[in-house]
């Protein structure tokens, strides 16, 4: 069954989405369950109604857009992603997703498919965690990861709850999370790096997700005068720390097969000053590897480089692992398929691991998934500038809609 996606409706999409939360050079900002993110949410739900399909929510606020298929019986097959964004976000991290989805679901409606499966579009909150920490809180629930008290309970930093912030916009559903059980979930997204730019490939087959663990970690030595204080007396905690994060960096930086990857993404120096010894700083580590073994050795190697600089810097070190996401393998047939479908559109691809966290990986869990990347600008995203062209966004929308067909057309899923 060919279908043909309008990739001009598309891009008008994408643009007429743009125009909720607009930033100053170009970006999106629409956090989790602001007023911004609530309009979104309804031009979504109007224009799906226009074509027929009803939508349910539940009780975090995920968005379950149906479209019925000829036996309703059967589980559904989704699609989906989120429409929240960072503060100074791109146009298209997460929102393409969503409107590819609506576009197959245009052009199911325009060419009078029906799918043997229903089909339900998904918009997923708070996937940025911007607003409300962790991300991917409320894919996350369904999946099982937190529960629902917990999930609501989570506070932006006005003290707002996310149970709070879902009153106000009207978006507290009655649906119990984990429904509806998912026969299958594909999700589109820009790849978030410059991989497929680089190597002139128009699609990534998107095989699992790479494992990440996230670490609290503070130095305490002791302040002291820049002049009087010699060297060989200090215990100065910003020196440990850069002897550290410099180990770290250059174990990643060796590793032939670029699996290993390190970021600190955020460094706080208690009451700096130029002539003082920094006595106290904290700031935050991000380990990843596409292998759960190596992740587990990339962790030991951290554990005995912070023993070292506590040795050699005289200092009192303490680390808390405040999240972790293990490696994960997508579902065999569902990866098959996205291929089958770049395979369809005779276009250059890969199959790949994502570098990034995904609504995906929490669904992972408890459904049949898989991901289609598709080029972004210089790998820019999380930024502003973040851009991916109407004919790879398009061509996305192509491989989604083939792929979802493929699964909602199968009776059995096993």
């Amino acid at each position: 069954m060919t279908v043909s996606i309008d990739g001009q409706r598309l891009w008008s999409s994408l643009m007429a989405m743009a125009e909720i939360g607009p930033t100053a050079n170009g970006g999106s900002c629409r956090l989790a369950l602001t007023e911004e993110d609530a309009a979104g949410r309804r031009l979504l739900i109007e224009w799906c109604e226009a074509i027929g399909c009803t939508l349910r929510v539940d009780r975090v606020g995920n968005l379950f857009i149906r479209r019925p298929g000829r036996r309703d019986d059967l589980d559904p097959v989704a699609t989906g992603s989120h429409l929240d964004t960072q503060p100074k976000g791109g146009r298209f991290d997460g929102i393409l997703g969503v409107l590819a989805g609506l576009e197959v679901f245009r052009s199911l409606h325009d060419q009078g498919v029906v799918t043997e499966r229903p089909l339900e579009l998904v918009v997923w909150t708070n996937e940025e965690g911007s607003r409300f920490a962790p991300a991917m809180v409320a894919s996350g629930t369904f999946a099982g990861e937190f529960s629902e008290a917990y999930a609501l309970s989570r506070q932006d930093c006005d003290g707002v709850t996310l149970g709070q912030a879902l009153e106000a916009t009207g978006f507290a559903g009655e649906m119990p999370v984990g429904e509806p059980r998912l026969a299958g979930y594909f999700e589109l997204h820009i790849e978030q790096g410059p991989v497929l730019e680089e190597e002139n490939e128009a699609i990534g087959v998107v095989t699992g997700a790479q494992g990440m663990r996230w670490f609290d970690v503070t130095l305490r030595g002791q302040t002291a005068h820049a002049g009087p204080t010699p060297m060989g007396y200090r215990r100065d905690a910003l020196a440990g720390a850069a002897r550290l994060i410099d180990r770290l960096q250059s174990h990643a930086l060796a590793d032939a097969s670029g699996g290993s990857k390190v970021t600190v993404g955020c460094l706080d120096i208690d009451s700096p000053s130029r002539n003082v010894v920094p006595g106290e700083v904290r700031f935050t580590l991000d380990l990843r590897h596409v292998e759960e073994r190596e992740l587990d050795a990339l962790e030991a190697l951290f554990e005995r480089e912070l023993a070292a600089v506590a040795e050699t810097f005289g200092v009192e070190t303490r680390s808390e692992r405040v999240w972790a996401s293990p490696v994960v393998e997508f579902d065999a047939g569902c990866v098959d398929a996205v291929e089958r479908a770049a395979l369809a559109q005779g276009v250059p691809y890969r199959r790949m691991m994502s570098g990034a966290g995904h609504d995906a990986v929490y669904v992972s869990r408890v459904a049949p998934t898989s991901m289609i990347f598709i080029p972004c600008r210089d790998g820019i995203s999380h930024n502003e500038a973040e851009y991916a062209s109407p004919e790879h966004c398009a061509l996305g929308a192509e491989v989604l809609c083939d792929a979802l067909i493929e699964r909602a057309n199968r009776e059995e899923t096993v």
